[in-house]
């Protein structure tokens, strides 16, 4: 019988499913979140990004009916299009949801495009944040690729987070390093996403992405130049979501 989870609060589930699965490999965890029942209906959140494919292959691998959620931004590289469609197929991930902003919002509020040009925060907010909040609503939790190493806001990251005491996000490659992810694209004969071999080690919309030189954070690309280090899909009330010693997330 399916546990009624609204019983069961979410911050203390959070912390028990941490202390469980605190020694436990990014299988396990990912495994956990896609089977028990104690976690509700789950999907995948993916940006079809420079290192996407290792945790779409590893749910394909466990569970290929996993829905899977790509927000299209209207704005994003063909590269990432075309790797998307790529992948689905290889992979044969068979529920794969392509969201989209509300044209009409879109036509009022960014009707040239530019809105990125003098208010990132509101186009990623109507271009990502609000169709992947719509999107989630029917699940009680969701998977993401985010790792420690990204970067300096993320080194605290735990396999498991409280979204609002409303949804448990789960992040099972949380502590796996770059070899991790290198292994891992080479034992399984993965495809990389094109613009990698471009100096791209994290791909978001064309506008806001550049090149990443030789020794700049990996994440040093994304909204060059602007104190801007997410989209805002990781934010609660305008908050990055925070691990339960403090540290952003």
């Amino acid at each position: 019988m399916p546990l009624d989870l609204a019983l069961y609060p979410v911050p203390g589930r959070v912390t028990a499913l941490n202390q469980r699965y605190k020694h436990h490999s990014a299988t396990d965890v990912l495994s956990h979140a896609l089977q028990d029942a104690d976690l509700g209906r789950v999907a995948l959140v993916s940006s079809f990004g420079a290192e996407s494919v290792v945790l779409l292959h590893l749910v394909s691998v466990l569970a290929p009916e996993t829905p899977v959620i790509f927000v299209d931004t209207r704005l994003l590289f063909k590269e990432t299009l075309d790797y998307q469609l790529e992948l689905a197929d290889r992979l044969n991930l068979t529920d794969v949801r392509t969201i989209r902003a509300n044209r009409e919002r879109l036509n009022f509020e960014d009707p040239d495009n530019t809105l990125h040009l003098y208010n990132t925060d509101s186009c990623c907010n109507i271009r990502k944040v609000e169709p992947l909040e719509r999107a989630l609503a029917p699940f009680d939790g969701w998977i993401t690729g985010r790792k420690r190493f990204q970067n300096s806001e993320r080194g605290t990251l735990d396999f498991f987070e409280n979204e609002g005491d409303r949804r448990i996000k789960v992040n099972p490659l949380a502590h796996w390093g770059r070899e991790d992810l290198e292994e891992y694209l080479v034992n399984n004969n993965l495809p990389r996403h094109p613009l990698v071999a471009k100096g791209y080690p994290s791909i978001g919309c064309a506008p806001c992405t550049s090149p990443v030189k030789p020794g700049e954070d990996p994440r040093a690309g994304r909204w060059r130049g602007q104190g801007k280090t997410e989209c805002g899909i990781h934010f609660v009330d305008g908050r990055p979501v925070r691990s339960p010693s403090g540290g952003a997330l």
